[in-house]
């Protein structure tokens, strides 16, 4: 499963936001079931970037945010993402997928 969170940063938080985002990345790259985390810059678009993280499953993913310190370390940046999906998997595991409230 790969999860792939972006965000919009003006120019100038740049510096600022690097090293927060590669803060997140080390830290979910300490978590069991991740297989890889990174921070990523949009090549168009400067002011994109994203946090991709790799994982064995979904449950390594939720399990990720438990406990005082993910909360900590994790929840003052994501909740500056882009408000949009950011988990996908092969299509062949997903199956016949019906969005929410449909």
């Amino acid at each position: 499963m790969v999860v792939v969170n972006r965000f919009r940063v003006a120019q100038d938080a740049a510096a600022s936001f690097s090293g927060r985002a590669d803060a997140v990345a080390a830290f979910f790259g300490s978590c069991p079931g991740c297989e890889g985390a990174e921070v990523v810059r949009n090549l168009d678009d400067p002011e994109l970037w994203a946090i991709v993280t790799r994982w064995a499953d979904v449950g390594s993913y939720r399990r990720s945010f438990n406990g005082y310190e993910a909360k900590m370390a994790l929840m003052p940046l994501l909740g500056e993402a882009i408000d949009e999906p950011s988990a996908y998997a092969d299509p062949a595991d997903v199956g016949f997928n019906v969005p929410r409230g449909s």
